[in-house]
């Protein structure tokens, strides 16, 4: 998100209450839009459908199948997404823009032949009893998400950050109306509307990114070379996605807590809602974590820096590493106190919101333990971001490891103690890795003068 904190700087200089609300609005849009629009659209879609796709269960199918589809793509599409935004970045700040747009191409074509080989085997292979029209369009719908989130890093790296809130409210406000059009023809005819909208919301970022972009050939392979490749990077980009969706994975293929929906899919009713009800609760902390890492926090990041390379004092030095550090904790703790305030909102309405879902209220629990599961994650976001301005690749990695490994491992033990410790596994996973991340974070912010001068 580096650079979108000159428009938040810009919109806050004004002073007033009307523009700390504005950039809040600003940060909670930039940060949680796309995938806030990407869920509503799939609801909606499934709400207007009710009176005129029969049976229902095919609702249910269609709305599994894209939650699928956008797991297993934002995985497939993890170790590219962070090493091509460092490898573009490397190269404008060289001044080469022009193999920018070819290694683009380059990295679309890897994307789209590995998304459709393993798409293609998940076709063949899942669903045997299903139409050949919906296999298809389950393998267009994965390819293309596989590229959207290519095309969406891409252009987050190169700031383009209202274009893409834009871009997604029109392609979703198509795939809504296709849908809507075609859901007479039932499953296959959501499936179509899907892929029609996430085909226009391509084409849109594609013709973004080569109205931006010069180019003097259509494509070339530099990002692969090894001597420009950031592995660190790629393995961070596989495990984050991986340890976000492994405790879902988990309750979706665990016969107690899922059901079969379509083909070898499953889903885990109670499981699924309530966790999507928690992450609808992280937005006011996404907007907290946007603007005050991406404000004062990189103020003081440019100021520490600026005064190293410039042969400031020691003193001075000191200072402006203080400020990083106060405006890490300060941040860090709004984040904590915005998320406890939605947590408690959510207790308060939580039993209405469960009745009115049709799930019993004896799953409350498994709400609350969500709602902070959910917190912990915008804290560990906030964390991870403040080691990438660091460069500290390695502890990212080693964070984002141990989070797929405690995550995997805390949830299946949760599966094998029952009902009443649901939800604790990914809690107390993220728990852990936040709590190393906070004495990591502390044990560099120590050194940090020492190594900076070091690396010099």
């Amino acid at each position: 998100m580096a650079g979108i904190g000159f428009e938040l700087r810009k919109i806050l200089k004004r002073d007033s209450l009307l523009a700390m609300l504005q950039a809040y609005g600003y940060a909670a849009v930039i940060s949680s839009g796309p995938w806030v629009l990407s869920i509503l659209g799939i609801l909606i879609i499934g709400v207007l459908s009710y009176a005129v796709v029969v049976p229902s269960t095919l609702i249910v199918q269609f709305q599994v199948t894209i939650t699928y589809i956008i797991a297993c793509s934002l995985i497939l599409t993890g170790p590219f997404q962070l090493a091509f935004t460092r490898f573009t970045a490397d190269r404008l700040f060289e001044r080469k823009a022009e193999i920018v747009l070819s290694n683009f191409h380059a990295v679309a074509l890897c994307v789209t032949v590995a998304g459709g080989l393993f798409g293609l085997v998940c076709v063949l292979f899942l669903f045997p009893q299903q139409s050949l029209m919906y296999r298809l369009l389950a393998l267009a719908g994965f390819v293309l998400m596989c590229n959207i989130w290519i095309a969406t890093i891409f252009l987050s790296g190169m700031k383009q950050y209202r274009a893409i809130v834009w871009l997604y409210l029109l392609g979703y406000a198509l795939t809504i109306a296709a849908a809507l059009l075609l859901r007479r023809f039932r499953l296959e005819g959501l499936m179509a509307g899907f892929v029609i909208g996430q085909a226009l919301l391509l084409m849109g970022m594609l013709a973004l990114i080569l109205r931006n972009f010069p180019a003097d050939r259509f494509m070339s392979f530099e990002f692969f070379d090894k001597r420009l490749r950031y592995p660190a990077l790629m393995w961070i980009g596989l495990f984050y996605n991986l340890g976000v969706w492994a405790d879902k994975f988990l309750f979706w293929f665990t016969a107690d807590t899922s059901q079969q929906v379509i083909g070898a899919l499953r889903a885990s009713v109670i499981y699924d809602l309530p966790i999507f009800l928690a992450y609808l609760s992280i937005i006011p902390g996404m907007a907290i974590f946007l603007l005050r890492m991406e404000t004062d926090f990189v103020e003081y990041y440019d100021e520490f820096y600026q005064a190293v390379r410039s042969g400031g004092s020691l003193e001075t030095i000191e200072q402006f590493r203080n400020g990083m550090v106060d405006t890490v904790r300060l941040g860090l703790l709004e984040i904590i106190k915005i998320q406890t305030i939605a947590a408690l909102l959510l207790i308060v309405v939580g039993e209405h919101l469960l009745r009115w879902l049709g799930i019993s209220p004896l799953y409350l629990p498994l709400l609350y333990v969500d709602v902070i599961a959910a917190g912990l994650q915008v804290v560990l976001l906030g964390v991870l971001n403040v080691f990438f301005y660091l460069d500290q690749r390695r502890i990212v990695l080693g964070l984002c490891g141990a989070f797929v490994l405690l995550n995997v491992g805390l949830t299946a033990l949760s599966l094998r103690l029952g009902p009443a410790f649901y939800g604790y596994g990914f809690a107390l996973a993220l728990l852990l890795v936040v709590l190393a991340g906070f004495f990591l974070l502390s044990r560099k912010f120590d050194v940090l003068e020492y190594e900076t001068f070091m690396l010099q």
